[in-house]
């Protein structure tokens, strides 16, 4: 295994762990790390409603600019002071979600094949966010946004692009006029509309974009947000004097800390550092990464057109045509790019049931690397050779915890590529095959690698979403566990839990269940 890998995977279980940790105080749903997305967005409109209102009060001018942003802070504190603090604290969330967000779907592998796209798309908005954000600071123009100014077009004249200094323009008293704070009330209204932009387009090709966080993680941030607004509001520094050289100001580290960089080391070594990061996470999704799958492949024949794998999709990847041999039918296409092979359209497909009197299964849209036909031989298989007097059948995922240890005389497993593939019809025709109890086990609520898979499957048993599992299959012989790759042994401990509870049930009802004991046979 290579070195990239290696830290790849550390960082993937390290994440997993502190977000299990959190899923224990706020559940999957309130669990901001698996949000960070959602909440960036959140952070950028409460940016955007602030930035709105700050920006009527401005002065734009030299003279006046210092002044009306003073003005907010100390005479209207209760609403000015605390919009302004707002911005500042929400342009700070943005920067750390936006960051982790980045580091999260480099550790769990999120950025080749049919993710290509968004991961490319996001790596320009790193430095829109950046250039908004110190363009930002230099609008109070205080002794900060002097220093900052000067830092930034030290760094800027390093590039070979400036025929002459630009940061000379701050070193004297009559070299900024009012023309100079326009263009940035320009430049920082601009660049978010870009960003906006920019992000539109990084979630294109995703459907059901989770675009807000769950109602008390808005809530809950922004009461932080207020709290510290409240508690350490924003306020300019002493105001900027060209013919003072600015030292000791504090700093905003989550933007600003490339200031300090430039201090310690070069613009060289800077531009070398930032560069090389931009060109290396556009590179990644091309260096060497895991094998692409197979995509989904349909079958026209058994395409009927009811358009529940186009519903169900996470990414789009399937739409809807006109069936080559049935006139006024449709039929779904794939596209190859867009696939994450992740098997969600064949769980959703409803030709894809075990009880099809078929020697082979031949569903509307399938798994080449796990096909439907080949799921219902393994289950047969499995079930054959149980044994005991509560015999058990745990489906799982493969991004999810390992059910392959679970395995034994009275305990079947299948793992399938996600646990969205999974037909509720097979949970019905295990029941009738003789088995007791059934475990669906998956990733984390909020933690889906293919995001949708198991909130499909938990919409599926509740007969919430079709295709759905009959309502005369007893729920009490079914489990639903979420389970990460890192607990095997809470989902061990869930199976065993579960076990007693059916063995305890037959006891008590002095039977075995009569369902369960009703096999169903096929040609």
């Amino acid at each position: 295994m290579s070195l990239h890998a290696t830290l790849r995977g550390n960082a993937q279980t390290l994440f997993e762990r502190i977000e299990n940790f959190i899923d224990a105080f706020f559940g999957g749903s309130d669990n901001p790390l698996r949000h960070l997305g959602a909440l960036g967005l959140y952070f950028l409109w409460i940016l955007v409603a602030t930035g709105l209102y700050l920006y009527t009060v401005l002065d734009t001018s030299i003279q006046g600019v210092y002044t009306s942003i003073g003005h907010l802070s100390q005479q209207q504190w209760y609403l000015g002071g605390i919009l302004r603090s707002l911005h500042r604290y929400a342009s700070d969330g943005f920067v750390l979600v936006m960051m982790l967000h980045l580091v999260r779907e480099w550790a769990c592998g999120r950025y080749y094949g049919f993710r290509l796209y968004s991961w490319v798309t996001g790596v320009p908005l790193i430095w829109l966010a950046y250039i908004s954000g110190i363009g930002g600071y230099w609008i109070v123009w205080d002794r900060l946004a002097q220093y900052s100014a000067i830092a930034a077009t030290e760094l800027l004249d390093w590039l070979p692009f400036f025929n002459e200094p630009t940061a000379r323009n701050f070193l004297a008293p009559d070299s900024i006029n009012d023309r100079f704070f326009t263009m940035l009330i320009f430049i920082h209204i601009g660049v978010p509309l870009m960003l906006i932009l920019g992000l539109w387009a990084h979630v294109n090709r995703i459907s059901r974009v989770d675009y807000l966080p769950s109602r008390r993680l808005m809530l809950g941030t922004l009461a932080s947000f207020l709290v510290l607004s409240v508690a350490k509001p924003a306020l300019s520094e002493l105001p900027a004097d060209l013919a003072l050289v600015p030292a000791n100001v504090p700093l905003d580290w989550f933007i600003l800390f490339i200031h300090p960089l430039t201090d310690i080391t070069s613009p060289a070594a800077v531009w070398t550092l930032v560069f090389g990061a931009t060109i290396l996470l556009f590179a990644l999704p091309f260096l060497p990464h895991p094998k692409t799958q197979p995509i989904a492949v349909v079958d026209a024949a058994n395409c009927n057109g009811c358009s529940r794998c186009h519903a169900d999709c996470p990414y789009e990847a399937v739409t809807m045509a006109v069936h080559p041999h049935k006139p006024g039918h449709k039929i779904a296409i794939v596209d190859p790019d867009l696939c994450a092979s992740c098997g969600i359209c064949a769980g959703s497909c409803p030709s894809s049931t075990p009880f099809r009197s078929q020697k082979e299964l031949v569903t509307g849209i399938d798994m080449p690397q796990q096909p439907v036909d080949v799921m219902r031989q393994q289950l047969e298989a499995r079930l054959a050779q149980l044994d005991g007097t509560t015999k058990m059948l745990v489906f799982g995922c493969d991004k999810g915890a390992d059910v392959s240890g679970l395995a034994n005389t009275d305990t079947a497993t299948i793992s399938l590529i996600c646990t969205g593939m999974l037909p509720p019809s097979f949970i019905e025709y295990a029941l009738r095959s003789g088995v007791d109890g059934i475990v669906v086990t998956g990733c984390r609520e909020g933690g889906c690698d293919f995001r949708l898979g198991m909130q499909w499957t938990q919409e599926r048993l509740a007969h919430q979403r079709e295709p759905y599992l009959r309502s005369l299959v007893p729920q009490d012989r079914l489990r639903l566990v979420y389970a990460s790759s890192t607990e095997s042994r809470q989902l061990a401990a869930a199976v065993k839990e579960f076990r007693i509870q059916l063995e305890t049930q037959t006891v008590a009802s002095n039977k075995p269940p009569a369902y369960s004991r009703r096999k169903t046979h096929h040609g």
